[in-house]
Order: C-alpha cells, then sequence, then structure tokens
C-alpha cells in the first residue's frame, strides 16, 4: 500500500477566485477544527451561553439595527419572534444537550449476538455555512447557528444585503463573544465592486450549507454546493394555504388570520399566502377581519406595524395586487380609511375576493398584506386544489373535526401544520422545521437541528465470541444447520 505524505491536503480546495477574507476565514475554521474534531459539552455549552449572552446583553442595539433595514420595523415583533424566541433556543439546547450528544445503543441482529455492541455517535460535520434572509435576520442567523455549535462546527454566516445596520452590529459585536475561528459574519460588501456575495459565498467547500430563499435561489445553491459534495438544508417558500371548515368559529378564524398577516407586514415564509372559507362566507370573514383589525391597528404609522423592506418588494406587491384588479379581482380594505404610508412603504392589508389561477396573486407567493379568499363547497376539491400545487411549506386548517384533521393530515403533504392557529408550529424548539419538495429539504430547530449539523457514526464493537464464526465454510455442516435455524425463526 502507498503511504501519501503528510503535505498531501486531501481536503476539497478552496477556489482561488474567491474573496481573499472569505477564503482565509474558511481556511481558518478548518484549521481549527482540524486541531479540535470533537469539542466537548463544556464547549459547547461555553458557546451557547456566548451566543445567548450577545442577545440578551444587546437586545435594544439588535432590535434598532433591524429597525433602521426596514425603514419601520415593529420593536415588539422583533423581541418576541426573534430575541425571546433565539434566547429560549440557546437555553433549551444548552439543557437537552447532554442528552443530545450521548451514544445511541442499537439493536444487533441474530448473526451477531451475544456480545457485540452496536450504537451510533453524533460527531461534528466541520465548517458550516449559513445563509441568512432578510425577513426575520437575527432569528434566521441564530436559530441555525444554534444548531451548529452545540453538534461543535464552526459557523460561517452570510447575511442580507438588506441587514446592512444589522450585519455591521453583528461584525462589531462577535468578537466580544467567539473567537473569528469560530463565528465569522460576512456582509454583501465584502464581495467587492460590482459583485453579489451568496453566489460565491455558497462556493466554498463547507461540510455543510444552510441557505433561507426562494426556491429559484435554492436551485442555484444546491448547483454550487454540487460541485463541492457539500450537503444543504434548504428552508425555501411556496403558497402555503388556509381552510376554515364549516364547524369552526369564522370570527376566531379571523382573528387568527388576520394576525399572522399583519405579522412583520405579512413578510413570513409559512404565511397564509390563500384562504379557502366555505361558499357564501367570504364578505363574513372579511368584515370580522375588519372589525379585529380597526381595534389592533387604529394607526398604521404609529410603529406596531412593520414597512415592506425596499421599494423593490414595495413595487412588487403594488404590481401583484393591481394585476388582480385589472383581471376582476375585488380588493377590499382590511383597514378602510387607512392609506399607509407609501413613502415610508407602509403597505395597508388587503382582501382579494373572485381571484382565479391566472393572476400573480395565485401563482406566486405573496411575502405581503394581500389575502385571497376562495369559496368553496366539498372538502374533496380543497384537498385536489392543494394536491395539484407545489408542496407548501405549511399548511393551516380551523376544524374541531378530528376525522377532518386526520383527513387533511394524511391526504396533503407540507413542511409544517398548525391545526386551528397560524404560524406557531414553527416556534416551537421541540418540534423539527422544514420544507419538503419546493418548498425546502432538511430539518432544524432543537434536536433535529442537532442531527442536522451531526454525522451520526454508525460504531460496531466485537465482543469476545465473534458469532459469524459458526457460518463459516465448509458449509454442509453446522453452517448450514446454523442458517436454517435463522432463516426458518419465527421470531
Amino acid at each position: 500500500m502507498t503511504t501519501l505524505p503528510p503535505t498531501v491536503d486531501l481536503a476539497a480546495p478552496v477556489p482561488a477566485h474567491l474573496p481573499a477574507a472569505l477564503r482565509e476565514s474558511f481556511l481558518a475554521q478548518r484549521a481549527a477544527f482540524a486541531a479540535n474534531r470533537h469539542p466537548g459539552l463544556a464547549e459547547r455549552r461555553a458557546d451557547l451561553r456566548a451566543l445567548h449572552r450577545l442577545l440578551a446583553e444587546n437586545r435594544d442595539a439588535l432590535s434598532d439595527a433591524v429597525n433602521r433595514d426596514f425603514g419601520c420595523r415593529s420593536r415588539f415583533e422583533t423581541l418576541m419572534t426573534e430575541l425571546l424566541q433565539g434566547q429560549e433556543a440557546a437555553l433549551d439546547a444548552i439543557r437537552q444537550l447532554p442528552r443530545w450528544m450521548k451514544r445511541q445503543k442499537r439493536p444487533l441482529d441474530i448473526t451477531q449476538y451475544p456480545l457485540a455492541r452496536a450504537f451510533v455517535q453524533p460527531q461534528p460535520l466541520g465548517v458550516v455555512g449559513i445563509v441568512v434572509p432578510w425577513n426575520f435576520p437575527i432569528a434566521m442567523t441564530v436559530q441555525p447557528m444554534i444548531g451548529a455549535l452545540a453538534a461543535g462546527n464552526r459557523v460561517m454566516v452570510k447575511m442580507s444585503e438588506n441587514s446592512v445596520h444589522l450585519t455591521q452590529l453583528l461584525k462589531d459585536l462577535l468578537p466580544r463573544y467567539f473567537a473569528a475561528d469560530k463565528v465569522t459574519v460576512f456582509a454583501d460588501a465584502d464581495a467587492g465592486p460590482g459583485q453579489s456575495l451568496g453566489p460565491l459565498f455558497t462556493q466554498l467547500p463547507f461540510d455543510h450549507l444552510f441557505f433561507t430563499g426562494s426556491p429559484q435561489t435554492g436551485r442555484a445553491v444546491m448547483a454550487n454546493c454540487a460541485a463541492n459534495l457539500t450537503p444543504v438544508t434548504l428552508e425555501l417558500g411556496g403558497k402555503s394555504p388556509a381552510i376554515v371548515a364549516a364547524d369552526y368559529p369564522l370570527a376566531r378564524a379571523a382573528e387568527r388570520i388576520a394576525w399572522v398577516k399583519m405579522l412583520n407586514a405579512g413578510q413570513i415564509c409559512t404565511n397564509v399566502d390563500y384562504l379557502f372559507v366555505p361558499e357564501g362566507r367570504q364578505q363574513a370573514f372579511v368584515e370580522h377581519a375588519q372589525r379585529i383589525l380597526a381595534e389592533r391597528y387604529p394607526d398604521l404609522t404609529n410603529g406596531d406595524y412593520t414597512a415592506i423592506i425596499d421599494a423593490r418588494q414595495y413595487e412588487r406587491l403594488q404590481a401583484m395586487l393591481k394585476d388582480a384588479v385589472d383581471q376582476g379581482a375585488q380588493a377590499v380594505p382590511l383597514l378602510p380609511g387607512q392609506a399607509g404610508d407609501p413613502t415610508r412603504r407602509i403597505m395597508p392589508p388587503v382582501a382579494l375576493l373572485g381571484v382565479h389561477d391566472g393572476m400573480q396573486v395565485m401563482q406566486r407567493e405573496i411575502f405581503g398584506p394581500l389575502l385571497p379568499i376562495l369559496p368553496y363547497q366539498r372538502h374533496e376539491d380543497v384537498l385536489q386544489y392543494i394536491n395539484d400545487r407545489p408542496k407548501p411549506l405549511a399548511l393551516y386548517l380551523f376544524s374541531h373535526d378530528r376525522a377532518l384533521q386526520d383527513r387533511y393530515l394524511q391526504q396533503t403533504l407540507s413542511g409544517g401544520v398548525t391545526l386551528n392557529d397560524t404560524l406557531l408550529h414553527a416556534g416551537q424548539h421541540h418540534l423539527p422545521f422544514g420544507g419538503v419538495g419546493t418548498s425546502g429539504m432538511g430539518h432544524y430547530h432543537g434536536r433535529e437541528g442537532f442531527l442536522t449539523f451531526s454525522k451520526l457514526r454508525p460504531v460496531f464493537r466485537q465482543g469476545p465470541l465473534r458469532t459469524v464464526d459458526f457460518l463459516m465454510p465448509p458449509y454442509a455442516g453446522l453452517a448450514q444447520r446454523m442458517l436454517d435455524f435463522m432463516l426458518w425463526r419465527s421470531r
């Protein structure tokens, strides 16, 4: 056998055309991991505590930076959906980590009884890349990072071009909490003049890449990762339906659906993208939603409601709304009398009645405060409609009928489900979160996040008695009798 000299590096090379900052950071993290391939419980907990401190000690600065990036981001929503969720997820991982790291004993098959042992040992992968979207930039940085650090990895983060102020703040803060060879953050500007960092970042030979964004960009990310055989977790989007059954109180459904359409101005990948209500109940639903929102948002410009992230997205939503109206949809303001503020990109919520599949709102993910409402007579038709389209990231059914709940759970497939509410499945630390098909692949949150960023390494330890020795040739004697016994045993 030929032995390679110790100077030969078999690791995937770093493309020379990438920006120097990316190359140097990646190589430093790869070297640091090579020197410490299996961080212990104490080190991993220390990393998670450092992440928790970063959030807790800089709460105001972080929420202010996000507000500046949006132009107007509800401070309460930032604290609730991003900082609270991130802090609690980090604390939960600290508590759960000894159990997650523990070797898992596995049964043996009949040929290996009685003295051998089998187990699965979670091990770190190495250097993990995280590509962060703009809609929940703190949460989508922190949540996958928790899983990656808990699993013992190093982390490089590429922030959104829309998160300029938050990115700069994180660059300033991170050295106080992490060494650069443990966690680093990059801005889109780090690509250099005239370049976008995202396509360059995803060409690095990461040991795992976590991406959140659109299905179209997700395909390009997968193509880049394929060159290095880098495994990916893709959190994408799609058109997530909600269905209100006849047995469920319409006012309560309107309250819960209106809440999520207003949260972050509807800029949520798991938001309700279209709504089915029983035929003849569309106007009643709208009236309930109008009453509820008038109580909760007496002034859309008072800071409780978030702006659309930038002019391009605002114009896209306005064009989508105009396209629906031009094709015959009825646009019904859910806050009559409030015009919002176009100069600040404060866009009022609108229900759309009389929509059809030829409209942009029924073809593309909305990602804003527009709510198409469709009538239905039979659940068979709703199920067929959902199943004829790409698998959504979320599905919401409002019904107290357990048989109907089971029917939707069994006859549709989506990334996740909340019954009798919206969005809340995505905020549970102990539930995996992830898409399916065009809405994504892979899971994270809690234990599933730890597993995503770990290699579950199977180990077999032979005992003092090697039972397979009884199956050695010549086969005509003992070996045949042993095999016959194994083949014909009933249990």
